[in-house]
């Protein structure tokens, strides 16, 4: 089965469900894949292997790029019995997240499985990723401290 690139909306789509994937906690994803009921089967195109990769950044987000360090990463390829092909990247060691990452994108791009997948485990990872940023921002707002200044004037002497 030939390989088209992915273009315009549907290349948006595929990063913010890869990002999701990426995100989502190891168990969680192991977790939704165990939930699936007749997961194909797939088989490694590159077995998960971990490396460093150079993180950048920009002071202000806007000025000079500048190296911030280096982080671990995980990555993995595969290909379903159907044909489609997946990878997927994760932050750290885990080499079962990464490989199920990299199926679970596989399956993504098979019209036959992706509603299943997106309801099933994209639509929960993401809720669940939303309720954590939801915590941890309601966590955040109770120790604000609103600061009052107030700014005396002289009139003229």
């Amino acid at each position: 089965m030939p390989v088209e690139p992915v273009h315009g909306a549907a290349e948006a789509e595929r990063r913010r469900w890869m990002s999701i994937l990426a995100k989502a906690r190891p168990q969680e994803v192991s977790q939704a894949w165990d939930d699936l009921t007749d997961a194909p089967a797939y088989s490694a195109l590159r077995a998960p292997e971990t490396g460093l990769v150079l993180v950048r950044g920009r002071m202000g987000g806007g000025g000079d790029a500048f190296n911030v360090g280096e982080m671990t990463v995980t990555r993995a390829a595969v290909r379903l019995e159907s044909g489609e092909t997946g990878v997927g990247y994760v932050a750290g060691r885990d080499r079962r997240h990464a490989e199920l990452a990299a199926a679970l994108d596989a399956m993504m791009q098979a019209p036959a499985l992706r509603p299943r997948v997106e309801g099933a485990v994209i639509g929960r990872l993401a809720q669940a990723q939303t309720e954590r940023r939801e915590t941890n921002a309601r966590k955040a707002a109770a120790t604000k401290v609103d600061f009052f200044t107030m700014v005396r004037t002289r009139g003229p002497q």
